[in-house]
């Protein structure tokens, strides 16, 4: 990963982005600066608006008014950012295969193929299941898959979508484990999760989300240690938002 990469991306800012559909707004004003270092964690309750704030983050969702910028420019191919989702799909190949493929589709050349994809199963452990069916996998073996398929796009900014849903802890330590050394080698992560635990592990900055909204943005230790907010206080005591 270079720093020239990073910089182009970064700073990622939303600008009051509102996305409606069907006349519901999902995201209602949305105003965040996502910036290179720590992880940014999104949590907040189902229908928050974590999963269309990282799809329009990522260029796949356009505003029905706000902007997003990337590295100060309103127009950026998407070849630095990558983005994997909660249930990613694993072509009837081999993992090998499918880094093959994450590789090919990234236009990285021929014959640099083969050592990265030894570079990337390496990356999340998967080196010694290289030709195994991805569809016989474990559930966490096939998120580390599509983790390093992700990876294979060399992003400069990494966005997870709830990537430790349904794993077992040892399964959700493996995750973890990936995003922080990504992490030290200078990808920003965005990851939205349901898992308080976990953003209080993983998160540099936590972004609390309700109805659409941003409710609170703040250090994970200030967010945990004194939360401003009331919903703040009541989604971290385990109680509903509504």
């Amino acid at each position: 990963m270079s720093m020239r990469n990073v910089a182009l991306d970064l700073p990622l800012m939303l600008i009051d982005v509102r996305v409606v559909a069907r006349g519901v707004p999902i995201l209602d004003g949305i105003s965040l600066k996502l910036e290179a270092g720590p992880p940014t964690v999104l949590i907040g309750p189902n229908g928050a608006g974590k999963t269309t704030l990282l799809r329009a983050a990522m260029g796949l969702i356009r505003p029905s008014s706000g902007l997003i910028t990337w590295g100060g420019r309103e127009s950026s191919p998407p070849t630095r950012r990558a983005i994997m989702f909660q249930r990613p799909a694993m072509l009837r190949r081999s993992a090998a295969g499918n880094v093959r493929y994450a590789l090919a589709a990234a236009k990285v050349p021929r014959a640099e193929r083969e050592r990265r994809i030894a570079e990337l199963l390496a990356d999340v452990g998967l080196s010694g299941l290289a030709r195994r069916p991805a569809r016989r996998l474990s559930g966490g073996e096939q998120q580390r898959l599509a983790l390093a398929r992700t990876l294979a796009r060399d992003p400069a900014i990494l966005l997870l979508d709830e990537p430790t849903a349904s794993l077992d802890p040892a399964a959700t330590k493996a995750i973890e484990d990936i995003v922080r050394k990504v992490t030290a080698r200078g990808v920003k992560v965005v990851m939205s999760t349901h898992d308080l635990g976990q953003a209080k592990r993983v998160g540099g900055d936590v972004v609390l989300m309700h109805r659409g909204r941003v409710i609170e943005n703040a250090p994970a230790a200030e967010f945990f240690g004194a939360p401003r907010t009331q919903e703040a206080r009541k989604f971290i005591a385990g109680e509903l938002l509504v």
